[in-house]
């Protein structure tokens, strides 16, 4: 008897559930039972089921902004961060603040290579430019060189030597010397001209 009393009591109340959940519209009823997806491949392949191109692009940008991680074949989750051009592996599909705090660390180490490779960078650059200045200037020397050793040095006209005057008396003789054999050669040039040229005898004066 207890038990009757207590359907009727009951019945009410399942009345109202079942008119509740026959007024609710159908796709509030499938929100309400359906599942959330738990990461982005999950997301995205509810996505695809959508009805028009515009709203399937809209859904799968809101996965991407919902889940940072991605699937591993292994089991797990990587997330890929664009700024190191690397890839992390986390235990789920966003980073958990620890693992955040490892990237951003990672990233700074990132930032502070980067900075060193730049200025190795400049200042081989920065050597090489000067090397190829030095270099520059040796060439330029050595053609200013060339281009003077090119040029014909001015000669000194030879002096034209004097004709041999009369040696002063007293003055030394050097023998084989033209001012030495000169009076000599004279002599001898006067004695041949007085052999083939005799001076004719002067006529005797008539008394």
């Amino acid at each position: 008897m207890s038990v009757v009393v207590a359907s009727r009591r009951a019945a009410p109340f399942l009345v109202a559930a079942a008119g509740f959940f026959l007024l609710t519209p159908p796709h509030a009823q499938a929100q309400w039972w359906k599942r959330a997806p738990v990461d982005f491949e999950e997301c995205a392949d509810a996505a695809e089921k959508a009805a028009s191109k515009a709203e399937k692009t809209a859904a799968l940008a809101d996965c991407n902004a919902k889940f940072a991680g991605r699937r591993k074949a292994g089991g797990g989750y990587s997330y890929y961060d664009f700024l190191q051009d690397r890839t992390f592996d986390i235990a789920g599909p966003n980073p958990t603040p620890e693992e955040q705090k490892k990237i951003d660390e990672a990233y700074t180490a990132y930032l502070a290579k980067q900075r060193r490779s730049n200025e190795a960078a400049q200042a081989t650059a920065r050597q090489q430019r000067e090397q190829q200045e030095q270099q520059v200037q040796q060439l330029q020397q050595i053609a200013l060189r060339t281009d003077v050793e090119r040029v014909p040095v001015p000669v000194e006209r030879p002096k034209v030597q004097q004709a041999a005057g009369p040696r002063p008396k007293g003055a030394p003789c050097t023998k084989g010397s033209f001012s030495c054999e000169w009076p000599r050669l004279s002599e001898s040039l006067n004695d041949l001209k007085k052999l083939f040229n005799p001076t004719p005898s002067k006529p005797a004066k008539k008394g």
